[in-house]
């Protein structure tokens, strides 16, 4: 059995459409045997989230507070074929960890070659740090050029627990990740396997991805999911 300690997507209360607080998804991550928990709250292009202040005053948060080490970040909203995103620098560099994805409230899907450029900008930003759910079918990509990107810039991409559970929003998106997994063992690119828990019983739930790991022999290697230091290695708190 994979060896999985860590959960870097989640959302609590703060994001506006979650249901549990900080407390309750790190009591949920420590009774799973988790040793690190990120709360990735959405940034406020994203209607009903919070805003820009809420990202500003984390340093209030206490990081060893709670039953597993905690990493406070966000979920950004790629914006436009530029990558751009929606906090400026200034706060960005704040975020103990930040992914960045498409959601069809910020970003009008494009053609292949218009979303895949625009994943590939936002991952240029040195402030990001994940590639978040890049199997969401309403955004085809090129996902060779999205694994030789990740790997340039030192981004992991995400394989998303909830992308794959049956009756998601995402609809087919094993197909996909079946894709960008076997291009990530061809590159030997990283990923991280996030459960986008919105409720705290979901809080490393990674019982799909995990079962397609396991069918593809997609290398431990290849999961930081294994090691809190090796997440270390690619999130802001610790690359400052």
């Amino acid at each position: 059995m994979m060896r999985d300690i860590l959960d870097t997507h989640t959302h609590t209360l703060a994001s506006g459409h979650a249901y549990s607080t900080i407390r309750e998804n790190t009591r949920a991550a420590f009774r799973k045997g988790l040793e690190l928990l990120a709360i990735t709250e959405h940034a406020p292009c994203l209607i009903g989230s919070c805003q820009t202040i809420y990202f500003q005053n984390l340093r209030v948060v206490d990081r060893n507070a709670y039953e597993v080490e905690l990493l406070m970040g966000v979920e950004l909203n790629i914006l436009d074929q530029q990558g751009n995103v929606d906090l400026e620098v200034r706060t960005l560099r704040q975020m103990d960890v930040a992914i960045a994805s498409l959601h069809t409230p910020c970003f009008t899907p494009g053609s292949r070659e218009y979303n895949t450029q625009a994943c590939i900008n936002a991952m240029r930003n040195p402030y990001v740090n994940i590639l978040g759910h890049p199997d969401d079918p309403r955004y085809p990509v090129d996902f060779r050029a999205l694994v030789q990107a990740a790997k340039e810039h030192e981004v992991l991409l995400e394989l998303n627990n909830s992308s794959l559970r049956p009756g998601g929003s995402r609809k087919n998106a094993r197909g996909l990740d079946m894709e960008m997994l076997k291009l990530c063992m061809e590159y030997e690119a990283p990923i991280v396997i996030g459960s986008d828990a919105h409720v705290d019983t979901d809080v490393g739930r990674h019982d799909e991805a995990l079962a397609l790991l396991e069918e593809l022999e997609f290398p431990e290697s290849l999961v930081v999911n294994r090691s809190v230091e090796e997440l270390k290695k690619y999130v802001n708190r610790f690359r400052k």
